[in-house]
C-alpha cells in the first residue's frame, strides 16, 4: 500500500511551479506591508497575519510533497535540495514580519495580541523568543548558510543510512529489515542480526562521527555563540514550551527509577531460561504459546480500528479515512527511509503516515502510534497552519495514548500465556519510550558538553549511559557500542528525545483518568487535541484535566503507573519464573 500524494500535487513540476508562485506572493507581501505594521489597527493586523499564514502554508505544502517523495525514494535528494533553496528564497521575504512585530512598542504588541483570538499564543511565543532573535540581515545570512551546514549534514546522514545494506543469511537487508530480526524468537538469528548491523555500520563510523560533530558544533554556534542561549538544551525547551526545571525533574525521576528496567529484564532472563541476557536478547519475544507472532497489515488494521472505535467515534472515523484515502505508505522498499512518522502536511490536505511494516507485533503498535499522531494532526487543522504543530512534549500524547488503547484491545481476549507475552511487549515499549529516551538525552547532554569527539569516545559514552539503565540485568557487548550512530534524532533534532518520555508519563496519567471515569474525558481529550499548539501545554492540562505539569511530584505519579504494570506482570509470571 503506497500513499496517494495527489491531495498535495500530482507531480514534482507542478509542486515546483506552485512554490515559485509562493516566492512571488512573498515578495508582494513584503512590498505591501514591510515597515508598516505600526500603522495598522488590530483588525487590519489580523488580516495581514492571515495573509502571512497562507503564504507559509503554500511553502509548507510544496516542501511536504517533496519531502514525502524523498522519504520513499532517496534518489530524489536533488529535488529536495532544489525545493529547499526555492523555499529559502520565499522565506527571505517573510523573515521581517516576526522581527518587526517583536520590535513594535509593547503596548502596540499587546493590542494586537488582545485582538488575535486563535493567534494569541503564537504572538506571545514570538515575544518569548524575542531575546534570541537577530537583525533581519543576520537572520537571512543564517537561513542561507543552513543549506550548507546542519541541513546539509542531515541530508548526508539520511542518504547514507538509506543506502546501507546489511548482509544477513546470504542476502542484503535494509536497516529496518535487519533491525526487525532482533525481535526474532531464534537467539542465533538475533545474534547474527546484531553482528550484521554492526558490520554494516562500522565502515562508516568516521563519517557518522564527523557528521555528529558538525551538527553539535553548528548547534552551539547558532544557538549559544550567536543567539545567546544559556546552554545547548534551552532552544529545545523554549520551542517545547517547557522549563528546564520541569525537564530536569522528569529526567531525575526516570534516572532514579531504572531499577524497574533491571528488575523486568531479570524476570525476562528467567522466563527465557538464560543464564545471561545479552543486548541482542532485549527484544526477544517471550513465547509461551505456539501461535504465530506474525500479524498481517490487514489484521493490524482491524485491531487498531476496533481499539479506536471503542474509545471514540472521532478516532475511528479519522483512522478509517486514513486507510481508505491512502494516507499511509506501508512496506519497506529500496531507497525508502527507515523508521516511521506521521507528517502533518497542511490544513488544506491531511497528514501522511510512513511505516516500514514487517508483520511483527511491534509494527501493529507502531501503526497505532503513527495513526494517533495523524488523528492529532488532523484535528489540529482547525486552528490553522501557524498553530497546527504542537510542542514536542505534547506531540506524542495522542500517539502513545493510541498505543494504550491497542494494548487494552489486545489483552482482553488473551489466555494467561498470551497475556504474559503481550504484557512483556508492552512493558518493553514503555521502556523504549520512557527510559531509553532519557538514556538518549543523557547521552546527548554529555556529547553536546564535550569538544569534538572521536568514534571511540562516542562509543564509551553510549555504553556508559545505557549500562546505567540496565545495571547488571543485560550484558552489553562490544558490538553494541556503535549503535548510537544510526539514531536519526541525534542528527535531525538535538534534544528531541526527552519529549517522548515527557509524553509517556503524561499519557499514563491521562489514561488512568480515562479508566477511572474522569468526567467527559473523551470530549475534553478531543478538545485538547483540536487545540494543536494554540494554547500553552500547562494551561491545557490544568484547565481540562486539573493536572499541573510543573509540579515535580507529577512525574513520580506516572512512574507509579509503570511500577503497577510491572507488579501485575510479576503476578502473572510467578508460576513461570525460577524461585
Amino acid at each position: 500500500m503506497n500513499w496517494d500524494l495527489s491531495p498535495l500535487f500530482s507531480s514534482i513540476p507542478e509542486a515546483e511551479e506552485f512554490l515559485k508562485q509562493a516566492i512571488f506572493k512573498a515578495k508582494e507581501f513584503e512590498k505591501k506591508y514591510k515597515n508598516r505594521l505600526y500603522t495598522l489597527n488590530p483588525d487590519e493586523f489580523i488580516e495581514v497575519l492571515k495573509e502571512y499564514e497562507e503564504i507559509w502554508e503554500n511553502i509548507g505544502r510544496a516542501l511536504t510533497y517533496i519531502y514525502l517523495e524523498f522519504a520513499t525514494d532517496s534518489s530524489k535528494g536533488n529535488f529536495l535540495a532544489k525545493f529547499q533553496e526555492l523555499a529559502t528564497q520565499a522565506e527571505e521575504h517573510l523573515i521581517w514580519f516576526e522581527l518587526e512585530f517583536i520590535h513594535l512598542p509593547l503596548d502596540k504588541q499587546q493590542r494586537f495580541i488582545d485582538n488575535a483570538e486563535v493567534y494569541k499564543y503564537y504572538l506571545i511565543h514570538l515575544q518569548e523568543e524575542a531575546p534570541y532573535k537577530l537583525s533581519e540581515k543576520e537572520e537571512k545570512i543564517l537561513m542561507k548558510k543552513d543549506l550548507t551546514s546542519s541541513s546539509a549534514f542531515v541530508r548526508l546522514f539520511d542518504e547514507t543510512i538509506s543506502k546501507l545494506k546489511f548482509f544477513f543469511n546470504g542476502e542484503f537487508l535494509s536497516e529496518e529489515e535487519v533491525l526487525s530480526k532482533l525481535y526474532s524468537p531464534n537467539r542465533d538469528e538475533r545474534k547474527k542480526a546484531q553482528v550484521s548491523l554492526t558490520l554494516g555500520l562500522k565502515p562508516y563510523q568516521d563519517n557518522f562521527s564527523f557528521i555528529y560533530n558538525q551538527i553539535k558544533k553548528d548547534w552551539k554556534i547558532d544557538y549559544i555563540d550567536i543567539r545567546g542561549y544559556d546552554d545547548p538544551e534551552s532552544p529545545r525547551h523554549l520551542s517545547n514550551r517547557v522549563s528546564k526545571k520541569s525537564v530536569d525533574a522528569l529526567i531525575n525521576a526516570v534516572n532514579n527509577s531504572t531499577f524497574i528496567v533491571a528488575e523486568y529484564y531479570n524476570i525476562k532472563k528467567n522466563l527465557l531460561g538464560y543464564d545471561k541476557l545479552y543486548d541482542y536478547d532485549r527484544y526477544a519475544p517471550i513465547k509461551l504459546t505456539d501461535k504465530t507472532s506474525e500479524i498481517s497489515f490487514e489484521e493490524a488494521k482491524e485491531l487498531v480500528l476496533n481499539a479506536f472505535k471503542k474509545f471514540s467515534p472521532t478516532f475511528y472515523e479519522i483512522a478509517k479515512k486514513a486507510f481508505e484515502e491512502r494516507w499511509i505508505d506501508v512496506y519497506p522498499k529500496e531507497g525508502k527511509r527507515s523508521g516511521a512518522f506521521s507528517h502533518s502536511a497542511t490544513p488544506k490536505a491531511h497528514p501522511y503516515v510512513l511505516l516500514n511494516y514487517t508483520n511483527q507485533r511491534r509494527d501493529v503498535f507502531t501503526l497505532a502510534h503513527e495513526l494517533g499522531h495523524a488523528i492529532h494532526q488532523y484535528l489540529a487543522r482547525e486552528v490553522g497552519y501557524l498553530n497546527q504543530d504542537t510542542p514536542l512534549t505534547t506531540a506524542e500524547t495522542a500517539s502513545i495514548f493510541a498505543e494504550m488503547l491497542l494494548f487494552e484491545e489486545i489483552k482482553n481476549s488473551l489466555s494467561k500465556e498470551e497475556l504474559i507475552e503481550v504484557y512483556a511487549a508492552k512493558l518493553e515499549d514503555i521502556f523504549a519510550t520512557l527510559f531509553r529516551q532519557v538514556v538518549f538525552t543523557n547521552f546527548e547532554r554529555r556529547v553536546h558538553n564535550s569538544e569534538e569527539l572521536k568514534p571511540n569516545e562516542y562509543n564509551k559514552i553510549w555504553i556508559e549511559e545505557n549500562q546505567k539503565m540496565f545495571k547488571d540485568s543485560v550484558y552489553l557487548t562490544k558490538n553494541y557500542e556503535i549503535w548510537w550512530s544510526y539514531i536519526p534524532h541525534f542528527i535531525h533534532s538535538p534534544f528531541y528525545c526527552y519529549a517522548y518520555s515527557y509524553a509517556q508519563l503524561l499519557v499514563l496519567s491521562l489514561y488512568k483518568l480515562y479508566k477511572e471515569g474522569f468526567e467527559n474525558f473523551e470530549e475534553k481529550y478531543i478538545k485538547f487535541l483540536s487545540q494543536g499548539g494554540s494554547i500553552p501545554p500547562k494551561k491545557q492540562f490544568l484547565e481540562l484535566f486539573n493536572i499541573d505539569i510543573e509540579k515535580e511530584n507529577f512525574w513520580n505519579k506516572g512512574i507509579d503507573v509503570v511500577k503497577e504494570m510491572l507488579n501485575e506482570f510479576k503476578g502473572i509470571t510467578s508460576d513461570y519464573t525460577k524461585q
